[in-house]
């Protein structure tokens, strides 16, 4: 009798320790990721609802004006970002940092702070690396507190704020060029005999049309290694992006030939076509003294 009684308040400790690990939360927890460009952001933070309650009021128990707020519930709410970038224009470096707001019946303060363990109750401006002054919007009434990223480019976003009938949009900037470039010299420094390397940051200053020269001299390595269509299909379209049309028609030609006899059937479906689409229109394009063997062969009589 008394083994079974000790199983049973074992049992009965175990399930209380299982239920006290997963709780329900009036403010339940939330984590939203985004890429800009190649830089990673990542807010963590508790969703606070209005549950009839007026929020940003003068003495509300919700975020009153005047007063700082930990821009959500529970623990601090916090921004993280792989590189440096920019917050509402302010420099900042990467890392992880508590987000603070001031409400106000104007301008918002919103502030970016080091100290992203201690919260509110810590906070001290001296730790502060961005501080800016928002205008916020008006809008459709958002019951639960929700920070979302809008109006994505390459190299910015709006993270915003949303709650009791306002948004506050924070301009994020990223540097994605200057990065991706950095990327790319360190990954060819590192692989410089790698065929896949090569090709992939031809073809980013290829689709960017900058560092057109850099991108010639990288297609060619790649060729210098091995031929395949693939590289010199895209040498002849960074020829063709720098104007030089009669280097690029024999190239393309070449990558034709070089595709068919491959056997590929990943050429066959996709970039045959391609290849033979753009021939066709560059050729057209020819100065009239271009030898004519270069736009086609001529028929037999």
């Amino acid at each position: 009798m008394k083994k079974h009684f000790i199983t049973f308040l074992l049992l009965t400790v175990l399930a209380a320790g299982a239920l006290a690990q997963r709780m329900s939360a009036p403010s339940p927890s939330s984590t939203i990721q985004q890429a800009v460009g190649v830089t990673d952001f990542t807010v963590s933070y508790s969703r606070p609802s209005l549950k009839g309650r007026a929020a940003f009021g003068p003495g509300s128990a919700l975020a009153p004006l005047g007063t700082m707020w930990r821009t959500g519930a529970n623990a601090a709410t916090t921004l993280e970002a792989s590189t440096d970038f920019t917050f509402g224009g302010k420099n900042v470096p990467a890392g992880k940092y508590a987000l603070f707001t001031i409400p106000n019946s104007g301008s918002w303060t919103v502030i970016l702070n080091k100290d992203f363990k201690g919260g509110v109750y810590t906070y001290a401006q001296s730790n502060d690396v961005a501080r800016v002054e928002i205008t916020p919007v008006s809008g459709g009434t958002t019951e639960t507190f929700t920070i979302s990223f809008d109006n994505l480019t390459e190299s910015s976003a709006n993270l915003t704020l949303w709650w009791a009938g306002i948004s506050v949009p924070v301009k994020l900037g990223v540097a994605t060029d200057e990065l991706t470039a950095a990327g790319i010299r360190e990954a060819v420094a590192k692989n410089p005999e790698d065929q896949a390397t090569l090709q992939r940051s031809a073809g980013y200053y290829l689709s960017k049309g900058t560092d057109l020269d850099q991108a010639l001299a990288l297609a060619d390595k790649s060729v210098g290694i091995k031929e395949t269509f693939a590289n010199v299909w895209l040498k002849a379209q960074i020829l063709q992006k720098m104007g030089k049309l009669a280097e690029a028609v024999p190239l393309a030609q070449k990558a034709l030939d070089l595709g068919a006899a491959s056997g590929d059937n990943a050429f066959n479906s996709n970039l045959k076509g391609q290849i033979e689409n753009s021939l066709a229109d560059w050729k057209s394009k020819l100065p009239a003294e271009v030898p004519s063997k270069l736009k086609g062969k001529k028929k037999k009589k």
